[in-house]
């Protein structure tokens, strides 16, 4: 166990993913400053004992300002996550997710801060060449999303070799749910995922609903994910830096349940838990969308002791209805 006297800088820290980690630093007693921009996050849900500063990746004088105050480690979050957007804009996710993190690294290096946690995602590995994936799996992604994050892991292997910058990535499956204890209010701005899609169109906040696809090779014809709620994603972090300051290697870890649920799953789960039939069109596939993904998260648990508390689809619904209807 590493004591508590460290000095954490959040990137993006007020979104969705980012909020709830700094729940959980907070709580274990760590000094926590947020950065971000705002432009997806909401201030509201940066916890009170962190420390907030606005400003954006893209903006060299923003983070050599803010890294004027002396951290150990950067969690980094900041980053454009659309897979179907990233096929039609791939410039914008180049600058946001590339770009940015460049800058993000030549700033540490510049401040001497040598750990980062980066979050990435399951779209490196592209197709499936066999489920469950394991962080052994071959890295082919098949969306321009998942190409700059696998960009920036190949930025991460060589600033660790060039520069010692000590570093592990976790590749997030389909994050979902929200704190327990109530204490994120503002809920995700234009949500790209499916589940909180779902649960806006199911709360009113939105009409109806595309389903992208019914014709894979799946039981129900629409595609298969994993899910994982966010505070057991959290925990991982959480066990993930400790692991880091205590070891030093880099290292990578894929995060999920290891079950597989229809978009069908879902919505059908959603519908039995709120009551409500949220309003379907189907559209045709989307560029980049792997048929199934299916996390195998054994070595973040053999090696880190990570047990999840949410282990179904049903569970997780169950905490995000709770907060759309507040929110509605």
């Amino acid at each position: 166990m590493i004591s508590n006297n460290q000095s954490i800088l959040v990137i993006g820290g007020a979104g969705y993913i980012g909020s709830h980690i700094v729940l959980d630093l907070c709580d274990q007693g760590f000094d926590v400053t947020v950065f971000d921009n705002l432009s997806t996050g909401h201030k509201i849900n940066i916890d009170s004992r962190a420390n907030f500063i606005e400003g954006d990746i893209l903006n060299p004088d923003d983070l050599h300002s803010v890294f004027q105050s002396l951290f150990t480690t950067v969690f980094h979050f900041a980053a454009l996550k659309a897979a179907g957007e990233s096929m039609l804009e791939p410039g914008k996710y180049a600058t946001a997710n590339i770009t940015g993190t460049i800058n993000i690294l030549n700033q540490m290096v510049e401040s001497g801060v040598k750990n980062i946690i980066f979050s990435s995602t399951a779209a490196v590995y592209g197709m499936p060449e066999y489920l469950p994936v394991d962080e052994n799996h071959p890295l082919n992604p098949v969306n321009f999303y998942g190409f700059t994050k696998l960009e920036i892991e190949r930025l991460l292997h060589w600033y660790s070799k060039l520069k010692g910058i000590r570093y592990a990535s976790l590749r997030y499956f389909n994050a979902a749910g929200y704190d327990l204890q109530g204490r994120i209010i503002g809920l995700e701005r234009n949500p790209a995922n499916l589940l909180p899609i779902v649960m806006e169109t199911a709360a009113g906040i939105g009409e109806s609903m595309q389903i992208f696809g019914d014709d894979y090779d799946t039981p129900d014809g629409t595609g298969i994910r994993d899910y994982i709620h966010v505070s057991d994603l959290a925990q991982a972090h959480v066990l993930v830096f400790q692991e880091l300051l205590n070891d030093g290697k880099p290292d990578i870890f894929n995060v999920g349940i290891g079950k597989g649920y229809s978009v069908l799953d879902v919505i059908n789960s959603a519908s039995k838990i709120s009551g409500k039939n949220p309003k379907i069109n189907y559209g045709s596939r989307r560029m980049g969308d792997p048929p199934r993904l299916v996390c195998d998260s054994s070595k973040i648990k053999s090696e880190l002791g990570w047990k999840p508390m949410f282990g179904d689809i049903d569970q997780i619904i169950k905490t995000a209805w709770l907060w759309y209807l507040k929110d509605k």
